[in-house]
């Protein structure tokens, strides 16, 4: 969530931050709520003025009076009842405000392009040249299915649509890519690997800001648990309620997990293949930094992203999101695309943000820039690094041979027993 003062102390940035976002909100119904509730706070002034007669009772009896120690209790009294329904009227209005801070967005940095939606995205720069076929390119989810390497119907028995199954070089193929990614990541990125929990509770999906925007997209069990929709979730909670050393950062973590989501998805080539499903797998990057470090620590995280994309000679593109297609959370994005020559189209494989403190504010994950100096909150950031069954999916189309069979990039061979090719079946 943003800070508290600036609804208060500069309110016309958020209203602008609402406009370039285009989106609706009810900001003057969260200024007057703030106002209410800084006024219903002095009910401390209250508490003393009571605590203040309560010792002059006692003095009055001591004393002899009577008449004044009645007079004073009757005052006590009133006070007591202004008190109860002041506190009542506070734990309303702090309830509906804290309602409200949670479904504000955050405010855009001030170099992201202001647009309407993704037509609006500016392209940064395309890498890597998209190959030439002398035959016609087939989509993924036609060449899974003619070598057997990817099962999508019997998975929709075991579980419901979206849910897919690898199968022999389908399964060791998307596992050689998340080794690939986190031993990248880690041995040269400079990344600790973490294994974290799959489930992860409503405070951490609160601390993301998954909660309570996004509940509907969400798988719950019935003990209140959420599963993971990426390891986001549990990356920026490890140091939930901590005070970090600032000088230790930034902390850099790296995390391949399951991730779960309510994929509503839409008609056409999205609905198909590997691209938008229930369950999938990817690897995640996660940085906690001091505001100043937040930007240059963005663009190597992203490039860390590329790296992978790089090495696998895959076509790709990095945009930046314009203010009105930017997520709810971030103050910038970075998108990485990559070709897909059976689809004919450029497909999302990393999404890369900056969230400033909004993040942290939620997480209450704070820093102290000198061993004595007050606690500031962190800022904190991650992408993807990369989406693994996407990743598959580029593999699949960009290595395809006229013969059916798939050419294995050089750089996954190692992790495949020196294999060089998924043979046509």
């Amino acid at each position: 969530m943003i800070d508290h003062r600036i609804i208060r102390e500069n309110p016309e940035v958020v209203r602008e931050a609402l406009r370039k976002r285009h989106f609706d909100y009810d900001l003057d119904r969260l200024i007057e709520l703030e106002a209410r509730r800084r006024e219903l706070l002095q009910v401390e002034n209250l508490r003393a003025d009571k605590n203040r007669l309560s010792d002059e009772i006692g003095a009055a009896y001591r004393s002899g009076e009577r008449e004044r120690a009645e007079e004073l209790k009757a005052q006590v009294g009133e006070i007591s009842g202004q008190i109860d329904a002041q506190e009542a009227e506070l734990a309303q209005v702090q309830e509906e405000f804290d309602a409200m801070m949670l479904e504000l967005p955050n405010i855009p940095h001030e170099e992201v392009p202001e647009g309407e939606d993704e037509t609006c995205n500016p392209i940064l720069y395309e890498k890597g040249e998209r190959r030439g076929f002398d035959f016609t390119p087939l989509p993924h989810w036609e060449l899974a299915e003619r070598l057997g390497i990817v099962d999508f119907e019997r998975p929709a028995k075991m579980a419901s649509a979206r849910f897919v199954m690898g199968v022999g070089m389908g399964a060791a193929l998307e596992r050689a890519l998340i080794n690939l990614m986190l031993d990248t990541h880690t041995r040269e990125h400079g990344y600790t690997e973490i294994l974290p929990p799959f489930l992860a509770n409503s405070r951490s999906l609160i601390g993301t800001a998954t909660l309570p925007k996004f509940e509907e997209d969400q798988f719950k069990t019935r003990e209140g648990l959420y599963l993971i929709p990426t390891a986001e979730v549990p990356l920026t909670n490890i140091h939930q309620d901590e005070i970090l050393d600032g000088r230790l950062l930034p902390y850099c973590y790296v995390a391949y997990t399951p991730c779960f989501r309510r994929e509503a998805g839409s008609a056409g080539q999205e609905s198909r293949g590997l691209i938008r499903l229930h369950q999938f797998n990817k690897v995640e990057l996660m940085k906690y930094t001091r505001p100043e470090q937040a930007d240059e620590e963005l663009e190597k995280l992203t490039l860390n992203a590329e790296t992978i994309l790089q090495r696998l000679g895959l076509p790709y593109r990095r945009m930046i999101l314009c203010t009105g297609d930017m997520g709810f959370q971030p103050r910038r994005t970075y998108d990485l695309e990559v070709w897909m020559p059976g689809m004919d189209r450029w497909v999302e494989i990393s999404s890369c943000s900056q969230y400033g403190d909004f993040q942290s504010r939620r997480a209450n994950t704070r820093f102290r820039p000198e061993p004595e100096a007050a606690p500031e909150f962190v800022h904190t950031m991650n992408g993807s690094g990369l989406a693994a069954g996407r990743t598959l999916a580029a593999v699949l189309e960009n290595y395809q041979e006229a013969d059916g069979s798939i050419a294995i990039p050089e750089v996954l061979r190692p992790y495949l027993a020196g294999k060089a090719e998924i043979p046509a079946g």
